[in-house]
């Protein structure tokens, strides 16, 4: 993978300011740029919440790779470099974690898009010393900065926030941390799609969980089913596990880049896919979810959708399952069924 992202081809102006470093990546990388990095550095280590990309980076032996919702592996650093993550508070959040975990007097680069608000980063690094812009082209900023300020421990539960959810006669608390979808609020297709399942059984996958909502409502309606939930995010994977908990349901919550590590036999999915990869529209894997779903329902399995209605899913669905029904509707949202 030769073609680097646009902050990743600003960074790769600026290989002096790396020469003898220790450089721990984060943020919202995308490319094998740590890799070529490490031609040019002491030693390259990537934390990454993003499960896709961890399995992407574990066929290159060049660098060390950690994917989890907090890095709490022991690691040697002293350069942070990071991606500007599109939500403001993931920035903050990969800050405070990252630096409570390198020596003082560190360094940190920070690269991203301009639209993406990454100027922000000069008034969010305040607490823990200055950081400048030493560089800009193809609509992207490059930052240095340094650590001089000293940083406070970091603890993972301050970082959720928590919210009710109102479902028919229940009451939810759902419990989300930074950069997850539904991050302190009930989006209005999950209720849509909710509102439109009928009763369900057998085992159940609530395919891109985020914090959690679909699954634990499912899963107190239908309480005999077996619920599964998978994301590609650790974010949203912690988060689901602590809104069950906080709901005393259980359920199986893992990582998964689309069917990686997801079971064949599921008696429904049931999903609110999302259609974009950072600040960009991206169909690939929910085109990915749809054609290949009957791969993964028994016999009789059935699968929910719930999407904008300008996205152009039911002929792929009908490609897939030779049917699609669409279940309900507004004027921004459709459901469609698909049975096997």
């Amino acid at each position: 993978m030769s073609h680097y992202t646009a902050p990743s081809q600003i960074t790769q102006r600026q290989f002096a300011y790396f020469a003898g470093k220790k450089v721990l990546v984060a943020g919202e990388v995308e490319d094998s740029f740590p890799i070529e990095l490490s031609k040019h550095c002491d030693a390259v280590t990537v934390f990454t919440t993003h499960y896709g990309y961890y399995r992407q980076l574990q066929t290159s032996s060049a660098v060390k790779s950690y994917f989890g919702a907090e890095l709490t592996a022991d690691i040697t650093a002293d350069l942070l470099l990071i991606y500007w993550p599109k939500a403001k508070l993931e920035a903050q959040f990969l800050l405070a974690m990252l630096l409570a975990k390198l020596p003082a007097q560190c360094e940190v680069i920070v690269v991203g898009e301009n639209r993406s608000g990454i100027k922000a980063v000069e008034k969010l690094f305040a607490p823990y010393g200055t950081i400048k812009k030493y560089d800009s082209a193809r609509r992207c900023s490059f930052y240095w900065g340094q650590c001089t300020q000293p940083v406070a421990a970091f603890d993972l539960e301050d970082w959720f926030k928590s919210y009710t959810v109102h479902y028919q006669q229940h009451t939810l608390t759902i419990r989300s941390l930074p950069g997850v979808f539904s991050h302190g609020e009930f989006d209005l297709g999950s209720q849509l799609l909710l509102d439109s399942l009928p009763s369900l059984q057998g085992k159940v996958l609530d395919f891109g969980c985020g914090a959690g909502v679909l699954g634990c409502v499912m899963s107190i309606l239908n309480p005999e089913i077996k619920l599964e939930m998978c994301d590609i995010s650790a974010l949203a994977i912690h988060s689901s596990q602590a809104t069950l908990a906080a709901n005393g349901l259980t359920g199986r919550v893992f990582a998964s880049d689309v069917y990686s590590d997801t079971d064949q036999d599921y008696q429904s999915i049931v999903t609110n896919p999302p259609f974009h990869s950072g600040l960009d529209t991206s169909y690939r894997a929910t085109e990915t979810l749809l054609q290949q779903a009957p791969n993964y329902l028994t016999a009789s399995g059935q699968l929910f959708v719930v999407a904008n209605n300008f996205l152009k899913y039911p002929p792929l669905i009908e490609q897939a399952f030779g049917n699609c029904v669409t279940l309900n509707k507004t004027g921004k949202f459709s459901i469609y069924h698909a049975k096997k």
